[in-house]
C-alpha cells in the first residue's frame, strides 16, 4: 500500500489503516518530546540537590535541550527535504534513544547538560521531519487540520503524562525520568521502520553548514551572556565581549543566508505576513509558558516544599485542557481561520499571567491563583499550537514544508531559550539566601506577561487594521 503526497481533491482523502499508522508513529514522537520535557522539569529540584546545581545551572538542563533543538531545527528540516524524510527521521530517533540512556547514567552536571544538548540535536531532526511527513501526507485543508489536531493532542498528552510520571519517578530517583524515554523511543523506531513509506530526496540542493554553525554558536553565546551577566556584571568586559560576539555571529547568520547558494532559510519566506506572525506567536507561546513552568517548579518544590508528585498534579490541569481541547481546534480553524484563533490564544495566555500577578501576593493560593492560571494557560496553548502550525505551513510548497515546519518550531525553541535566560537572570537573585516566598519570582511573572501581551498585539493590530481599511 502506498501513501501519495498529493491529490486533486483533499476533501476526499481516505483515512486508511496505513495512514492512521503513520500518524500514530508521528504522534508517538511528539508524545515522547512532551513527556521528556515535563518529566525533566519536575525533576529539576531533585537534580539540583543531588548534583549541587544552582538555579543558573538548572536552567541549562532546560536550555541545553531547547538550544540544541532550536538551533538545528532548520538544518533538520532542510536535511529531511534533501536526504529523505523517512531516512532522517529514523536515524535521529535512534540517536535520541541513546542520548536518553546516557543522560540517565552520568553523575556530573556538565555531562548531564551535554547529553541534554545532544538529545536536543536529535530532536531537531525528528520534530520538523515528523511535521513535514504529516503535512506532505495529509492534504492541505480539513484532512491536514484534523491530523494536526490529533498531533497536538499527543503532544499535550505527553506533557500531561510526563508531569505525573515525573512526579512518581522522581520519588524513586530523578534518573528514571531520563531512562523511561529509551524503550518508548525504540518502540517508535521499530514501528516507523515498518509503517513510514519511503520518499524521494529532493532532486538538488545542499546544506548550509555555515549558517547552522553561526546560528547555533550565536544563540548559545547569547544565552550564556544573559544568564552569566547578573553575577559577572552587565558592564564587565567579558559580558560585553560575549554580547558583541553573539550579535556578530547572529548578524553573520543572516548575511550568510543572503549569499549562500542553498540557505538554511530562504528569507523570501518571511515576506509573507501570516508566516511571520505565526513564528512570532510561537515565540510568545513557548517562551512565556516554558519559563512560567520553570519558575513554578522551583517555587512549589524549593520554597513551599511540595513533593514532585504534588507539584505535578498542581500543573496538570493545563496539560489536560490541551489534550481534551486540541481535537476541536481543527474544526475551529476551518470555520473561523487561524488569525482569530491566534488572538484567542494570546488573550488567554495574557489573562492567565495577569490573573497570577493580581492575586498571587507573596504566597499564591492554589484554588484562587494557581488553578485559574493553569486553566487559562492550557486554553491558550490548546488554541495556539495547532493554529500557529497551520498558519505557518499554509500555502507552502511540499518541497519547502520541511523549511516551514523547522522555522516555526525553531522560533518556539529559540524564543523559549531566550525568554528563559532573561527570566533566570531576573529571579536568580542572591544564591546564598534562598527564596522564602514568591516575591523573588515576581519579576519573572512580569516578564512572561509582557511577552504574552506582545504576542497578542502582533496578531490583533493587523486584524483591526484590515477591518478599518475601506473596500475599494
Amino acid at each position: 500500500m502506498t501513501i501519495t503526497e498529493a491529490a486533486p481533491s483533499p476533501q476526499t482523502q481516505a483515512w486508511t489503516p496505513r495512514l492512521w499508522g503513520v500518524l500514530a508513529v508521528l504522534c508517538a514522537v511528539l508524545f515522547l518530546d512532551g513527556l521528556d520535557v515535563s518529566m525533566v522539569g519536575v525533576a529539576l529540584p531533585s537534580i539540583g540537590d543531588e548534583l549541587g546545581l544552582s538555579t543558573t545551572s538548572l536552567q541549562w538542563i532546560v536550555n541545553g535541550y531547547v538550544l540544541g533543538y532550536g538551533a538545528l531545527l532548520l538544518l533538520g528540516g532542510r536535511t529531511a527535504d534533501l536526504l529523505g524524510r523517512r531516512h532522517v527521521f529514523l536515524i535521529a530517533l535512534g540517536v535520541f534513544a541513546v542520548a536518553s540512556l546516557v543522560g540517565g547514567l552520568v553523575d556530573d552536571g556538565t555531562l548531564l547538560i551535554a547529553t541534554r544538548f545532544i538529545k536536543g540535536l536529535a530532536a531537531a531532526f525528528t520534530a520538523p521531519t515528523a511535521l513535514s511527513i504529516l503535512t506532505t501526507t495529509f492534504h492541505e485543508g480539513p484532512a491536514r487540520n484534523r491530523a494536526l489536531s490529533v498531533f497536538s493532542v499527543f503532544g499535550a498528552s505527553g506533557y500531561s503524562s510526563g508531569l505525573i510520571l515525573g512526579g512518581l519517578l522522581t520519588s524513586f530517583g530523578w534518573r528514571w525520568t531520563f531512562l523511561i524515554p529509551v524503550p518508548l523511543a525504540l518502540g517508535a523506531l521499530a514501528a516507523g521502520i515498518v509503517l513510514i513509506p519511503r520518499d524521494r530526496p529532493a532532486a538538488g540542493g545542499g546544506h548550509d553548514l555555515i549558517g547552522a554553525a553561526t546560528l547555533t554558536t550565536g544563540m548559545l553565546l547569547a544565552v550564556y551572556t544573559v544568564v552569566s551577566a547578573p553575577d559577572r556584571g552587565w558592564l564587565d568586559p567579558v559580558t560585553l565581549a560575549s554580547a558583541v560576539v553573539a550579535v556578530a555571529l547572529l548578524a553573520g547568520f543572516f548575511i550568510t543566508e543572503k549569499r549562500v547558494r542553498h540557505p538554511l532559510i530562504r528569507l523570501g519566506i518571511l515576506r509573507t505576513g501570516t508566516v511571520v506572525r505565526a513564528n512570532l506567536s510561537m515565540i510568545a507561546l513557548f517562551g512565556s509558558y516554558l519559563s512560567f513552568q520553570f519558575m513554578m517548579t522551583l517555587y512549589l518544590q524549593n520554597v513551599l516544599g511540595w513533593t514532585p508528585l504534588r507539584m505535578a498534579l498542581a500543573l496538570l490541569p493545563a496539560g489536560l485542557l490541551v489534550a481534551f481541547g486540541s481535537p476541536f481546534v481543527g474544526r475551529l480553524i476551518d470555520r473561523y481561520g487561524t488569525p482569530r484563533l491566534l488572538i484567542s490564544s494570546m488573550t488567554s495566555l495574557l489573562l492567565g499571567y495577569a490573573w497570577f500577578l493580581l492575586t498571587a501576593g507573596n504566597t499564591p493560593h492554589y484554588v484562587v491563583t494557581i488553578l485559574p492560571t493553569m486553566l487559562l494557560l492550557g486554553g491558550g496553548f490548546a488554541f495556539g499550537f495547532s493554529s500557529i502550525t497551520a498558519q505557518a505551513t499554509q500555502g507552502i510548497a511540499d518541497s519547502e514544508q520541511g523549511l516551514a515546519s523547522g522555522l516555526v518550531q525553531t522560533s518556539g525553541q529559540v524564543g523559549a531559550a531566550l525568554v528563559l535566560a532573561v527570566l533566570t537572570a531576573l529571579i536568580a537573585g542572591d544564591t546564598t539566601a534562598p527564596a522564602t516566598d514568591f516575591s523573588q519570582f515576581h519579576p519573572g511573572v512580569n516578564l512572561v506577561t509582557g511577552v504574552a501581551l506582545i504576542g497578542l498585539l502582533l496578531n490583533l493590530v493587523p486584524l483591526l487594521a484590515r477591518r478599518r481599511t475601506p473596500a475599494v
